[in-house]
C-alpha cells in the first residue's frame, strides 16, 4: 500500500515553489499525491491559477473556496473548517504545507489537530518587516512535526526554538530543481509571449502589501511607480508588472496598478505569469537584456540568483531575510529607487557580482531529498506526534 502525502496550495508563487516537491511525490511508485488547492488559486481576481496547476499534469483531489473576498482572519477560520472536511476524507498519511501564507497556517491547523503529521517547507526564514509573515511562520514550525528548511541558517533558527534535531532537514529551495533543469521558456518565446524588445532592458515588477499596514499601501507604491517611468523615459526599460497577493492593501495596489498599466504603454500588466513564465522571463531581465527585477516579493531575494539577475528589493517586507550578493535594499523613495535600478542596467561590476554569486539557497536536488524523508519517516510512531521542548534550563 502506497503512503498518501496530501500537500495544500493556496497561492500562485507557493505552488511554483513547491511543483518541484509535488513532481517528486508523483513520481516515486512508493507515494500517493492529494493534492489540496484553495485560496487565490481559485479566485478568478488573481487568475484562477488552478488551471495552470491542471495544464501541468496534476490531479486535484479536493478544492477549498472557503475565505475567498473575505478578511484575512476570517479566511484562516473558514479554511480551518473546510480543510478539515478534506482531511477526513482524504485521510492522508502525512500533509506537506508551504511558508508562511495564511492559507497554509489554515491548513496547519486542520492536519496538526486532526493528529495528521505536517511537514513544513521553508521554516526557520527571517522577516522582520512588518508583515505578519514571521509570526505565521514560526507558528507553523511549532505546530508541524518535520521541518525542510531552504538553508543552513533557517535550520539553525529551527533547532533554536525548541524542536528535536531529527526532525529538522537542510534540504534546499525545492524551486531550484526546475531552474537547474532550465524548465522554462526561452528568450524569444517570452519576448514573443509578453510583447518584449529583447534589445531594451526588462524590469520584473512585483509589489505586495504590509499585512500590517494595509491603510500605507497605495503610498508604499508611489515611489516605485515613479521610479519605473524614470526607467522608461531614461533608459528604455521595458516594464513586465504582476498582481500583488490577495493580502489586506492588496486590493489597493491593485486598483493602482491597473490605472498605471492603462497610462504606460511600456507596461505589461498580468494576472500571473505562472512558473515557467516568471522564470522566463527573470532569465531575460538577468542574462539577456541588462534589466533587472524590482519590488518587495520574496522570489527578488530566493530565486533570482539563480538567474544572475540584479534586484531592487523595496522596503521592509523582507527585512532580515537571507540575500545573496546581487540584491540592493531601498527604501520607500522614488530617488534610491531609481538609482539602484540604475546600477542594475548599467554597472557592469555589478552585473559581474550578480552572474557569480553564490545562491545561499542552494543548487538543486531538493524535490528527492524531500521524497525520500517522507518515504522513510515512520508515521506509526508516537514521538512523531508527540513533540518535545528541548529548551531546558
Amino acid at each position: 500500500m502506497t503512503r498518501r502525502i496530501a500537500v495544500f496550495t493556496g497561492n500562485r508563487a507557493e505552488y511554483g515553489l513547491l511543483s518541484p516537491v509535488l513532481q517528486a511525490i508523483s513520481d516515486d511508485p512508493a507515494l500517493t499525491l492529494q493534492l489540496i488547492v484553495g485560496g487565490a488559486h481559485l479566485d478568478a481576481t488573481y487568475g484562477r491559477t488552478r488551471d495552470e496547476i491542471v495544464a501541468d499534469g496534476f490531479a486535484i483531489s479536493a478544492e477549498i473556496s472557503a475565505g475567498l473576498g473575505r478578511d484575512t482572519a476570517r479566511a484562516i477560520g473558514e479554511g480551518v473548517l473546510g480543510i478539515t472536511d478534506v482531511l477526513e476524507t482524504l485521510k492522508p498519511d502525512i500533509l506537506v504545507v508551504y511558508g508562511d501564507r495564511f492559507e497554509a497556517f489554515a491548513a496547519l491547523i486542520a492536519a496538526s489537530q486532526s493528529n495528521i503529521p505536517v511537514a513544513h517547507i521553508e521554516g526557520g526564514d527571517k522577516t522582520e518587516g512588518g508583515a505578519l509573515d514571521d509570526s505565521v511562520r514560526h507558528a507553523m514550525t511549532k505546530l508541524a512535526h518535520i521541518h525542510f528548511a531552504t538553508n543552513p541558517e533557517a535550520a539553525w533558527r529551527i533547532a533554536a526554538m525548541g524542536e528535536e534535531t531529527w526532525r529538522i532537514h537542510d534540504v534546499g529551495l525545492p524551486v531550484i530543481d526546475k531552474i537547474k533543469a532550465g524548465d522554462f521558456p526561452g528568450a524569444e518565446e517570452v519576448a514573443a509571449t509578453l510583447g518584449l524588445d529583447l534589445t531594451r532592458p526588462v524590469v520584473l515588477f512585483t509589489q505586495h502589501a504590509i499585512t500590517t499596514e494595509p491603510d500605507r499601501a497605495a503610498a508604499q507604491l508611489a515611489p516605485s511607480l515613479a521610479a519605473m517611468e524614470r526607467a522608461i523615459a531614461e533608459h528604455g526599460a521595458q516594464i513586465v508588472a504582476t498582481y500583488p497577493n490577495n493580502d489586506d492593501g492588496g486590493e489597493i495596489i491593485l486598483e493602482r496598478l491597473k490605472v498605471w498599466s492603462d497610462e504606460q504603454p511600456e507596461v505589461v500588466l498580468k494576472q500571473s505569469l505562472g512558473r515557467a513564465l516568471y522564470h522566463g522571463t527573470l532569465n531575460v531581465a538577468g542574462r539577456v537584456t541588462r534589466g533587472a527585477c524590482v519590488g518587495n516579493s520574496s522570489s527578488g531575494l530566493k530565486e533570482t540568483p539563480a538567474f544572475a539577475c540584479p534586484t531592487v528589493n523595496i522596503g521592509s517586507r523582507q527585512s532580515g531575510r537571507l540575500s545573496a550578493e546581487n540584491v540592493l535594499h531601498v527604501n520607500y523613495d522614488e530617488e534610491s529607487i531609481s538609482n539602484a535600478l540604475f546600477r542594475c542596467m548599467t554597472d557592469d561590476a555589478f552585473r559581474q557580482i550578480c552572474a557569480t554569486c553564490e545562491n545561499p539557497y542552494g543548487d538543486g536536488n531538493t524535490g528527492p531529498k524531500i521524497v525520500e524523508a517522507l518515504k522513510v519517516l515512520d508515521i506509526s510512531d508516537a514521538g512523531l506526534l508527540q513533540k518535545k521542548l528541548t529548551l531546558d534550563p
